[in-house]
């Protein structure tokens, strides 16, 4: 494994960048406010071999749970702002590492410019000694850049490096270094054209590698080997996580399937070739504390299992279980499932079809993928 020496930055206790082991992440799939059994998944997770554990934070309430968990864990802990970056100055003391997603910035006080917000998210972090991820995703671009470039029909890949870039370079101007960036698709391929892409404009700067919602095992195991084997081959990451479709008592096959990959690499057994799709395609999120119904991974399991049957049709069906990902990422699917907390929303190439309760969505897809109108 060639490792490049970009910069090196401090998370809690572990070192990322700068030719320091590639550190395996993974995420609670508890509810924050849970504070027992969060802050039980944190430490099992850690001993797994985590270095870094993510928690998502919706609300105050979830934010006064973090400062309970933190005294009941020694990991290494991350927090995901979601919609709301104000949260950030209640979650910061309690923390390691602040993640934000560009394109969720718009959310909260949409009156306010999203460099008004990264400033004061970039100082909470430097007044708490917390490093901080700039996190694009594929399934929630920036709404501005997408109205920007619409005419244009600039590809998504392309806005995605954009994102990253321009935050990167604002985050540079406020004398701040300490953030990687992690650049998210659900398509293997995009992954690895623009974390290659990125590396080469800004080298320096720490990679956070995944295929968000990897999925169900085994595919989502597979996948995450086609993305990340190559890229690690080439020097290029830092950090990882492989986002599996699993309940948290679980979460530790993301550790395993993490240690797989390195062990790959190190081996030179990389993945050969590229991941392309020829048969159905079943792209679902890993469970976490945003998931509302906790049957969201048995319906993925249910949808799984019972498209079997047209496994070698070029389809893709996504799962999603909330509604941060959810209307984006299944906006790119043939059909898209995501889930409420006594409903589950369903679209057809990016059109709502309806809402159904979850005794009803499986018969429903069905009927639809059976009358073949895709």
């Amino acid at each position: 494994m060639i490792l490049k020496k970009t910069r090196m930055i401090r998370v809690g206790s572990i070192l990322i960048g700068g030719g320091e082991p590639v550190a395996i992440q993974s995420m609670t799939a508890t509810k924050t406010a849970d504070v027992k059994s969060t802050a039980e998944t944190c430490q099992r997770l850690a001993d797994a071999g985590a270095s870094i554990v993510r928690i998502a934070v919706d609300s105050k309430h979830d934010a006064d749970a973090l400062r309970e968990i933190r005294k009941l864990t020694n990991a290494n802990l991350s927090v995901d702002l979601q919609e709301n970056y104000k949260l950030v100055e209640l979650v910061a003391p309690h923390v390691d590492k602040i993640r934000y997603n560009p394109g969720h910035l718009h959310h909260a006080e949409p009156q306010t410019s999203w460099r008004d917000k990264v400033k004061f998210i970039v100082q909470v972090a430097q007044d708490n000694d917390c490093a901080i991820r700039i996190g694009v995703n594929c399934g929630s671009l920036d709404p501005n850049l997408l109205r920007e470039f619409e005419s244009v029909k600039v590809k998504n890949i392309d806005l995605m490096i954009r994102s990253a870039i321009e935050h990167a370079e604002f985050i540079d101007t406020l004398n701040f270094t300490r953030y990687c960036v992690s650049i998210k698709s659900s398509d293997p391929e995009t992954v690895i054209v623009s974390n290659r892409r990125f590396s080469e404009l800004r080298p320096e700067i720490p990679l956070h590698l995944g295929v968000t919602e990897a999925g169900l095992l085994p595919e989502g195991v597979i996948k995450s080997r086609a993305a990340i084997e190559p890229l690690l081959a080439d020097g290029i990451g830092d950090t990882m996580r492989v986002s599996l479709t699993v309940p948290n008592n679980r979460k530790e096959e993301e550790i395993i399937a993490g240690k797989l990959i390195l062990d790959n690499v190190k081996k030179g057994e990389i993945f050969s070739g590229t991941w392309k799709q020829s048969a159905l395609n079943i792209v679902s999120c890993p469970s976490c504390a945003r998931v509302e119904n906790d049957r969201f991974v048995t319906l993925a399991e249910q949808i799984y299992a019972q498209t079997r049957p047209i496994k070698d049709y070029p389809l893709t069906i996504a799962v999603m279980g909330c509604r941060v990902n959810g209307p984006g990422e299944t906006d790119n699917a043939d059909f898209g499932v995501w889930c409420g907390i006594k409903s589950v929303n369903l679209k057809q190439k990016g059109t709502i079809i309806g809402t159904f309760s979850y005794e009803e969505i499986v018969p429903k897809l069905l009927e639809l993928i059976n009358k073949g109108n895709f």
